[in-house]
């Protein structure tokens, strides 16, 4: 018997080591796989940064060319807009869909690249994705509607006065930076004043009860849609937008400052303006600045929401409003292109003179010495 049972002890642990030995083998297996795949990973991340550097110096080579066509693209969608906005002003919450889904997908992409892809979690997103859900799924509901145009025509609209977005059609980032806060409060005016199903929803057949769409009750039910809800609203994304960028990414913006934000960005061309809005940032101290930038942008989202109010009971002054912000941006377009636009050529050139002196000297060199020669020949042939 205890033979037999020794047997049985060793096959136990024979069978015990195989079964450990599997376990370790399949272990090993494992880790080499996820080194494969991280190298892997590594390989692919070269190869398209490398492909990304390269497009970028292509289209560096080429930028006046570019540039022209993205004008001549810009300026013949612009007048297509206008005349389907007068024409067909229905199908223009359609185009704003359309333009969403094509453009801020690429947006991200490009600005991954750039390391700039936390403007993406910005309140203009934000806003902009929670209009494609009404667009799309919920189109006649009213009090959606009120929280959308709140959004729209407040801090969307105003920031493009307020941070002087550019209207330039030879720069694709700066048309979509504009069309990203200005589209917006064109689709929902168009909604509330010149869409024939709203005319419909205002005047229905053999009734007169109904004066405007949306319905509004009373100032309380005004206030309520489009005011204090959409407060509530912003207040959830600044929440949000706190928990993501200053808590849960905090490290990963610390160890990478090429890393872009809206506030590093105001907050560094402020301190080189060493303008009233980074005086009034430092009233707390240094330490401090992040707060008051969140203090002064809900003041500001505060204020414009309250405009909204008689924005959306008068025609005449949503009208103004819209021209107001169209001639804004084209005014700063017109300020880039003749004063910052020149600018950025002379350091272009400066940056590469520097990168490449004795290129430019031996070609100076060489065009003296073809002037010298045709000179003689020339010289020559007259004598």
């Amino acid at each position: 018997m205890s033979s037999n049972e020794e047997t049985m002890e060793d096959m136990n642990e024979d069978s015990f080591q195989k079964v450990k030995q599997k376990i370790v083998d399949r272990s090993k297996k494992v880790a080499q796989t996820k080194e494969l795949l991280s190298k892997q990973a590594v390989q692919t991340k070269e190869i398209l940064s490398k492909q990304a550097v390269k497009i970028a110096k292509q289209a560096e080579e080429h930028e006046r060319f570019i540039n022209k066509v993205t004008h001549l693209l810009g300026v013949l969608a612009f007048g297509a807009f206008c005349y389907l906005l007068g024409a067909r002003p229905q199908d223009i919450p359609y185009v704003y869909c359309l333009f969403y889904v094509i453009f801020v997908p690429l947006r991200w992409i490009y600005y991954r690249f750039m390391k700039w892809h936390y403007y993406l979690l910005d309140f203009c997103y934000y806003a902009n994705t929670i209009f494609l859900i009404d667009l799309l799924l919920y189109p006649r509901n009213e009090k959606f509607f009120m929280v959308c145009f709140s959004f729209a025509e407040g801090p969307l609209a105003w920031a493009l006065i307020v941070w002087r977005c550019s209207l330039v059609f030879s720069s694709v980032d700066k048309i979509v930076s504009v069309l990203i806060h200005l589209l917006p409060g064109i689709v929902f005016f168009t909604i509330r004043w010149w869409d024939p199903a709203t005319f419909a929803a205002m005047h229905p057949e053999g009734t007169s009860q109904r004066a405007s769409w949306p319905y509004v009750e009373g100032n309380s039910y005004l206030w309520t849609w489009l005011f204090l809800v959409p407060l509530v609203g912003y207040t959830l994304w600044q929440a949000l937008y706190f928990l993501i960028v200053n808590v849960l990414r905090r490290q990963r913006l610390l160890r990478d400052p090429e890393v872009m934000t809206s506030y590093r960005e105001l907050s560094k061309k402020a301190q080189k303006a060493n303008n009233i809005w980074w005086r009034l940032s430092g009233l707390l101290g240094d330490e401090n600045r992040l707060l008051m930038y969140i203090v002064f942008q809900g003041l500001f989202t505060v204020a414009t929401m309250a405009l909204t109010v008689p924005i959306f009971l008068s025609y005449k002054l949503h009208v103004i409003f819209q021209i107001l912000k169209v001639s804004a941006t084209v005014w700063y377009g017109g300020s880039f292109l003749l004063e910052v636009m020149p600018r950025q050529v002379i350091l272009k050139e400066k940056k590469k003179l520097e990168m490449h002196p004795i290129t430019q000297q031996d070609q100076s060199s060489s065009v003296t010495k073809n002037t010298a020669m045709m000179n003689n020949s020339t010289g020559t042939g007259q004598s």
